[in-house]
């Protein structure tokens, strides 16, 4: 028996084309809210504070919560996790919820005071581009190692690999995606979701739960432009290279600068350009 997709639906649609109406069963992608909850200790008791509600596409959703966690600074590694689990009621037609709790370990100290007012500040667009790199650089997060190298030609090649590994965008045209490959083009993990942001925070969620972090060994390949945020992640995750399918803000070129990160844009099967860190780009 196959398992259900939880990634996507169908639906009854009227398709308009050359001057036809045609009624057919069309298939879109599932976008449902996932809240985020805390355990921690707070003088030596347990308690659960609700910390992010994040519109997502089911599926790897632990994996969503602790790259959540891990790039957003809460977490350091992976020894910090002690669970995860879903909690509140199972939603209709599967056995999983829409609360993921993550219990911490006892000697993780969490601000939430501080945590809660960074991600308003930043959902409400009330974060200036200083304060972003600040934010990250009081973190202590140091200039990833890396120095191996990227061919021109496997830049080039990124894009068609990375749509050749996306299977719910190809019957939904309608999620983004993110994949860590190697130098020699093989692709380790993907992930899709209806939120560019969560599809990062899943591939390096997978990795942290693995105990593989930092990712220092592997090019974050992303479908679409390359925000601050995502290069934000990226960052924080020790990954040195980054091929985006579209284009980057100016705040990501400045802090892959900051961060000697190599940041290729607009990557395709005969162009790209390169933002910063060209030196582990090769011939």
């Amino acid at each position: 028996m196959s398992t259900p997709d939880h990634s996507q639906a169908r639906r009854r649609v009227e398709r308009v084309a050359e001057g036809s109406r045609t009624s057919l069963d069309d298939r879109v992608a599932i976008e449902e809210p996932m809240e985020i909850r805390v355990d921690h200790a707070i003088d030596g008791k347990r308690v659960a504070k609700s910390l992010s509600i994040t519109m997502r596409t089911p599926g790897h959703d632990f994996e969503l919560a602790a790259g959540f966690l891990y790039t957003e600074g809460i977490l350091r590694q992976p020894g910090d996790i002690e669970t995860i689990e879903f909690c509140g009621p199972a939603v209709e037609g599967r056995d999983t919820s829409n609360i993921v709790k993550v219990t911490v370990a006892d000697h993780v100290a969490l601000d939430l005071e501080r945590l809660q007012r960074n991600f308003y500040a930043t959902s409400s667009c009330g974060i200036c581009g200083k304060a972003s790199l600040d934010a990250i650089a009081v973190q202590g997060i140091e200039k990833p190692t890396a120095q191996w190298t990227l061919t021109t030609a496997r830049v080039h090649e990124l894009p068609k690999i990375l749509r050749a590994n996306q299977p719910v965008f190809e019957t939904t045209g309608g999620l983004h995606a993110s994949a860590l490959v190697s130098a020699d083009g093989v692709v380790e993990c993907v992930r899709e979701d209806v939120g560019r942001h969560n599809a990062v925070d899943k591939l390096i969620g997978s990795r942290l739960l693995r105990s593989q972090t930092p990712i220092d060994d592997r090019v974050l390949v992303l479908s679409g432009r390359a925000g601050f945020e995502l290069i934000q992640k990226a960052v924080v995750a020790g990954i040195a290279i980054v091929v985006a399918i579209g284009a980057p803000s100016s705040l990501a070129v400045e802090l892959a600068e900051s961060y000697d990160m190599t940041l290729v844009g607009f990557a395709s099967h005969d162009r790209f350009n390169i933002y910063s860190g060209g030196h582990r780009i090769g011939s």
